[in-house]
């Protein structure tokens, strides 16, 4: 995963035409029912936000990139749930995991539309929602408006603290030679902190909910 991580983002380093690309494909495998479990879709977009500050990638692609791909990732789970849910329920990886349908159904029955905004920025349930609420047939609209709504607040939530980070220290006048190796151990710091506490199920409520 690591190999996979350092590869893409140094390779929208300094190939920077192909951002809007590598961000769709990014921000879709992390929505995506199928690869969201494998694909390090979250890293990937914090660690490419610190290219921004330094001119070394556009902005606008970046988020472009990432909400669109989150939009379609969201959006095909939805469509394959609606036409093949229940075969697809007996798949991997439901069958190894049974306990991410229980939990994205009983998510979606209680909250219904909102599921599908909320389910977007808590890890597991990011790609299993869609599929939900595809196999309970939710009308397109509503979950068009909590598809688009959510990835326009989750895509900028991902790539811009990597922006932040740099520019606060830029403007704390730190070298320039350690902007990048700051944010970049600002990044690892979080995103190891999230693994922990999804081990330790520190975020664990009572609906069973572990991010």
């Amino acid at each position: 995963m690591t190999g996979l991580i350092n590869g893409t983002v140094h390779f929208i380093a300094l190939h920077a035409v192909w951002t809007f690309p590598v961000m769709f494909i990014t921000a879709f495998g992390e929505s995506f029912v199928f690869l969201s479990l494998l694909f390090p879709g979250t890293t990937i977009m914090l660690a490419a936000g610190l290219l921004v500050p330094g001119g070394t990638i556009p902005l606008l692609p970046l988020l472009s990139g990432g909400i669109l791909g989150a939009v379609m990732g969201d959006s095909v789970s939805w469509w394959l749930g609606r036409r093949y849910g229940y075969f697809l329920t007996a798949r991997w990886p439901f069958t190894r995991h049974p306990e991410m349908l229980a939990r994205g159904e009983a998510l979606f029955r209680r909250f219904g539309v909102l599921s599908v905004f909320v389910g977007r920025f808590f890890g597991p349930f990011r790609a299993t929602i869609p599929l939900i609420a595809g196999l309970m047939n939710m009308p397109a609209r509503g979950f068009w408006l909590a598809n688009v709504l959510s990835a326009l607040v989750w895509a900028p939530a991902l790539l811009l603290p990597g922006i932040f980070v740099v520019w606060t220290a830029k403007f704390l006048h730190v070298p320039a030679q350690w902007r990048l190796a700051i944010g970049a151990g600002a990044i690892v710091t979080a995103v190891a902190l999230i693994w922990v506490a999804r081990k330790l199920k520190w975020f664990k409520t009572g609906g069973g909910i572990v991010t």
